[in-house]
């Protein structure tokens, strides 16, 4: 007699899904060979309309990599044609849309991008300062069927509350932080994880020193915190508050377009997975890693399957150093 099937055991899992807090950008690109002095012309060897912004682009890297991702956040008036851009864009790459808010005779935010030959961009972004204003549906319908939570501290003033529900929950919420921060911030007791970008890092602190800065800031939320720092590996304090780094991998960078975004997915993605935080900082490490080896914005980003090959050969495949 056949042995009777374990169909809990057989069903496949289903991807955790990461809520993504942010505003989807019109990304206009170009790549010169220099930046034009003020006053000057320069020509573009390349150019290409994408659409970004931190919550789209890690979206974006967290379904490639194998999760689900929803955006939710404001947009522009309905009737934009860059409207029906972006969210064709999404759709073809499985993200749902259907928390993103139209605001009437308002403007997508939009940046024209200049990437130079060493793959670092100049970014000049507009954002309608009425986007601000929005206001986010209800906690249940929003949290339901949410693992995780991903936002960028400048939407701090509509989405606050919502990552306080989430923490009440034990959903954890994953915080970008690329641009200074008050120490006395709701989002410093409303997230689990901080990552910051030096320079965010440095000036909230107003420490001029990262690993400083990291221990300062602790002292004021319970959060994971961590600094990144590019090409330079991610600093951050264990749960002895010691100071750890993890090395970033060494690759043939040519766009570092939403490569930060990239990583900050791929790092969401691994907490819900609930892989331990020195393989959750390879595994984003990783993907930003490939991602800048492409032009295309985030939607250079990788598949798992390439992840996890670097994983295994990369350079930097050493644990996190702990320094003294």
């Amino acid at each position: 007699m056949d042995e009777p099937m374990d169909f809990q055991a057989a069903a496949p899992k289903i991807p955790p899904r990461i809520l993504c807090i942010g505003m989807p950008v019109r990304d206009l690109t170009f790549r010169i060979e220099e930046l034009p002095e003020r006053g000057f012309k320069v020509n573009a060897s390349h150019f290409e309309e994408i659409c970004g912004g931190n919550a789209l682009n890690a979206a974006i890297g967290i379904v490639r990599l194998g999760g689900r991702a929803s955006i939710c956040g404001p947009m522009g008036d309905v009737r934009e044609a860059s409207a029906k851009y972006i969210f064709e864009k999404l759709a073809h790459e499985g993200i749902d849309t259907k928390h993103i808010m139209h605001m009437q005779g308002l403007v997508t935010p939009i940046s024209n991008i200049m990437i130079d030959p060493s793959g670092e961009r100049t970014i000049v972004t507009f954002r309608d300062p009425e986007l601000w204003k929005v206001r986010l549906p209800d906690a249940g319908e929003l949290l339901e069927d949410c693992q995780a939570i991903l936002t960028e501290n400048r939407c701090a003033e509509f989405c606050t509350d919502l990552c306080a529900e989430a923490r009440r929950r034990g959903i954890p919420v994953i915080v970008d932080v690329d641009r200074t921060m008050s120490l006395r911030e709701g989002l410093l007791t409303a997230s689990s994880h901080l990552v910051f970008s030096s320079e965010a890092l440095q000036s909230t602190a107003s420490v001029r020193d990262n690993a400083e800065a990291l221990k300062k800031i602790a002292k004021f939320t319970p959060s994971f915190v961590a600094g990144t720092r590019g090409a330079q590996g991610t600093l951050w304090l264990d749960e002895q508050h010691k100071l750890r780094e993890t090395p970033a991998f060494p690759v043939h960078t040519v766009d570092t377009l939403g490569a930060g975004d990239v990583f900050h997915g791929a790092f969401a993605l691994a907490i819900t997975e609930s892989q331990d935080i020195p393989s959750a900082l390879r595994f984003a490490s990783a993907a930003a890693a490939l991602k800048c080896t492409r032009f295309g914005g985030a939607f250079a980003a990788p598949q798992r399957a390439e992840v996890e090959q670097l994983l295994s050969h990369g350079q930097a495949a050493n644990p996190a150093r702990t320094h003294q």
